[in-house]
């Protein structure tokens, strides 16, 4: 993504990404409070396993994160990812148990098709017109349509044994092949977005797109890369989750358009676009596994859960109105 922007223009969303990036602090102090207080709560929070059980778990909506951090950083929003897991899933599993493709080769179109979901998504925003939520709110319905018409609602079951391995086996006795995964990715993103040009014209455009056109930024094009690589990993996060559970389902990714965008959000995005970044996100989807993982150990009521982290989402909403307003 070769995008060029005025050096000022550069310079002034560049101090927006220094450290955390505007309004993660907050969340990251919140997040060491958290677990000094599941420590103390719980006999098994501060181990080893429990902390290697969090990052197999937060591995989905972590990958997830990355893609939808580029899309609000935009002033966009994509709803259709959860839907999108459930389409590179399918595909996959169609591909590689029913069609007779070499398994990696199925890896690859599923994501590949995924990518292009995140395409059209991105041209209906910028040839179309339409707005973001109602774009990729079409797309979420018709993705996880044809998810479903795939194996007309039947899951797929058993995958190769070395793909499940991805998810299980610990190299080094601690680290997975999907959590390594994960944490290059997240990696790749935060150094595009640091020191690219590509990565500061992002945040221009979620600033004003208009003035970033004016600098010379090709807006429509990096609005269509952005949510095509949003695409892409929700693929590559629906192959993720095939491997946990060891099984594709037309299902899979059911709200997790939500925990993802939860995560960004909380991790100190704006939903007006222009302010956030990778390691906010980080904060903010570990903030959301760490959550879940400590009310588990607390025996809290999964009814109860879907109400905390509510308020959680609520909590970090309004920060970010009242950042806003500040500014």
């Amino acid at each position: 993504m070769a995008l060029a922007i005025n050096p000022q223009a550069a310079e002034q969303k560049g101090r927006r990404r220094a450290g955390l990036g505007r309004g993660a602090t907050g969340p990251f102090l919140g997040l060491i409070a958290m677990c000094v207080f599941l420590s103390f709560s719980t006999e098994t929070f501060l181990s080893l396993r429990n902390f290697l059980n969090v990052m197999d778990q937060i591995t989905v909506i972590g990958v997830m994160a990355v893609g939808m951090t580029l899309v609000i950083l935009i002033g966009g929003i994509d709803l259709s990812v959860g839907s999108i897991v459930a389409l590179s899933a399918m595909t996959m599993g169609y591909l590689g148990n029913i069609a007779g493709l070499p398994f990696p080769i199925a890896i690859l179109l599923a994501i590949v098709v995924s990518a292009a979901t995140g395409t059209v998504s991105g041209l209906m925003v910028t040839q179309l017109r339409m707005p973001a939520f109602i774009a990729t709110l079409a797309m979420m319905s018709v993705a996880r349509g044809v998810a479903s018409i795939i194996t007309d609602g039947e899951q797929i079951v058993g995958f190769p044994g070395w793909f499940s391995d991805l998810a299980i086996t610990r190299h080094l006795g601690f680290l997975t092949v999907t959590v390594g995964v994960m944490a290059i990715i997240a990696l790749a993103t935060w150094i595009f977005l640091q020191f690219r040009p590509g990565g500061r014209a992002l945040y221009a455009i979620g600033g004003s797109a208009e003035v970033a056109r004016l600098a010379g930024v090709r807006v429509q094009f990096a609005t269509v890369c952005v949510y095509a690589f949003s695409g892409a990993l929700a693929g590559l996060a629906g192959v993720i989750l095939s491997a946990r559970l060891d099984s594709a389902q037309p299902s899979s990714g059911l709200g997790y358009e939500l925990d993802t965008i939860a995560a960004v959000v909380i991790g100190g995005a704006s939903l007006s676009g222009g302010v956030g970044g990778i390691g906010g996100t980080v904060v903010g989807v570990l903030i959301i596994g760490f959550l879940r993982n400590g009310l588990n150990l607390l025996h809290v009521s999964p009814f109860v859960q879907q109400v905390v982290i509510g308020i959680v989402i609520a909590l970090a909403v309004a920060a970010d109105t009242l950042r806003n307003r500040r500014h």
